[in-house]
């Protein structure tokens, strides 16, 4: 029985070695990657940038336009209100409802507008970030590359954003 017990133990004993030679030879290495930063420096990711703010300028000026005329307009109904007759108030009341409705209508255009425009400007970069990430993972020996916006904690030395920035600005040049 003491022998039996012996035995199992020295097993036990000796699997739990091998395994844990084994599967610390085998640890994947993990890489971060903040994608955001990427966007922000890579020359490709500023140019794209420049061209959405570019555009975004144009859409906020024709926007306050719009604002400051219905806000105009409902000051101007708070100012004569008393002095219009009810027929004038109802008249006003619809201008502002329209002018309110094509505010909003010219809104949605400009955001529709804006999230084609990124898509058009980073999706090809962002395809070509797929690429580039799994070239650098093989590259460094890396087995996994998270964002680091799904990572709690990493020490700095897991950080491959400058490599992936470097990677992407040589391969768009």
């Amino acid at each position: 029985m003491k022998r039996t017990s012996v035995l199992i133990l020295s097993s036990v004993f000796f699997f739990l070695t091998v395994f844990t030679v084994v599967s610390a030879s085998a640890t994947p290495s993990v890489g971060v990657v903040n994608l955001q930063q990427v966007l922000d420096k890579s020359s490709v990711g500023v140019a794209a940038k420049k061209k959405m703010e570019a555009k975004m300028k144009e859409f906020k000026s024709s926007l306050d336009k719009e604002k400051e005329a219905v806000l105009a307009l409902q000051k101007e109904m708070q100012k004569k209100a008393d002095a219009w007759n009810e027929e004038t108030k109802k008249e006003k009341a619809l201008e502002l409802q329209r002018k309110k409705r094509d505010f909003r209508v010219k809104q949605d255009d400009a955001n529709m507008e804006m999230r084609n425009l990124q898509e058009k400007h980073l999706a090809p970069i962002m395809k070509k970030l797929e690429v580039l990430v799994k070239e650098v993972a093989k590259e460094k020996g890396v087995s996994v590359i998270m964002p680091n916006t799904a990572v709690l904690y990493f020490d700095k030395s897991v950080d491959m954003t400058d490599a992936i920035t470097a990677a992407l600005n040589k391969k768009m040049k």
